[in-house]
C-alpha cells in the first residue's frame, strides 16, 4: 500500500488519480499509524511552506515522516512536498522543514513572472529508477513561486531553466521528490508514479540507479 499523505494542503485528489488510473493501490490518509504502516509514502502539496509544516505538526505526522525518512522508506514529494525536505524557506522565515536534505527554499528574482506555471522542460543529471523511460528534455507542469537551492549538488536529480537554472528534482537513496506535478504531466508524469508504484512493490535497486536520462 502507498500512503498519500493528507495533511489539508495538496493536489490529493489527483494525485490518487492517476494511481488509480495506473491500477495501483493506494490510500489519501492523515492517519498517522496508516502512514507508518505504508510501503510507500507521497507527500504532495500547494500553499505555503510555513503553513505546512504547522499543518503536519499539530496532526502528528512530522514525526512519522521524519523516521520514514531516516528508514530510507521509498518517498515521493512533489511539489511542497519536495520543499519541505529542506531545511527552511525564504516564504516563512522561522519555518523548520523536515531538514532531510541541506539546503534552502527561495523565490525566484525580481523581474521573472511568479508563479512559475505551465510546462517547462526537465533534464536529468545522473540516471535514477523513477527516470526510466523518461527522455532528457521531457516538458512537465510546474506550479511554484519558490525553489530549491540544494547544499549538495551530488543530490541534484533534474535541472530546469527559468530565469536560473533551479534543481527540479533532487534525489537520495530511496526518497525522491520534484518541484514539478507527475499528475498533471501526462504520459512522462504518469511514467513516474508507475516507476515509484512498480519499485514500491518489487523493491529497489541496492545501487540507487537504474536507468533514466
Amino acid at each position: 500500500m502507498i500512503a498519500i499523505v493528507d495533511y489539508g494542503m495538496g493536489n490529493l485528489r489527483s494525485v490518487e488519480k492517476a494511481f488509480l488510473h495506473l491500477g495501483h493501490e493506494v490510500v489519501v490518509t492523515g492517519d498517522p499509524g496508516e502512514v507508518e504502516r505504508a510501503r510507500g509514502i507521497v507527500l504532495p502539496g500547494v500553499g505555503a511552506f510555513g503553513d505546512a509544516v504547522e499543518e503536519l505538526r499539530e496532526r502528528g505526522l512530522l514525526p512519522v515522516i521524519r523516521e520514514a525518512l531516516s528508514e530510507d522508506r521509498p518517498f515521493l514529494g512533489i511539489c511542497l512536498g519536495y520543499q519541505l525536505l529542506f531545511s527552511e524557506s525564504e516564504e516563512s522565515p522561522g519555518a523548520e522543514g523536515l531538514g532531510f536534505l541541506p539546503g534552502r527554499v527561495v523565490r525566484f528574482p525580481s523581474g521573472l513572472k511568479v508563479p512559475h506555471m505551465g510546462w517547462n522542460d526537465v533534464h536529468p543529471v545522473r540516471p535514477h529508477p523513477l527516470l526510466l523511460g523518461v527522455e532528457k528534455g521531457t516538458f512537465f507542469y510546474f506550479v511554484h513561486s519558490y525553489y530549491v537551492v540544494p547544499e549538495r549538488e551530488e543530490d541534484m536529480l533534474t535541472r530546469t531553466e527559468y530565469g536560473v537554472t533551479f534543481a527540479s528534482g533532487a534525489a537520495v537513496g530511496r526518497v525522491t521528490a520534484f518541484q514539478f506535478h507527475p499528475e498533471k504531466s501526462s504520459s512522462a508524469g504518469l511514467r513516474i508514479l508507475d516507476n515509484f508504484a512498480r519499485l514500491c512493490r518489487e523493491g529497489w535497486p541496492t545501487d540507487g540507479r537504474g536507468g533514466g536520462g
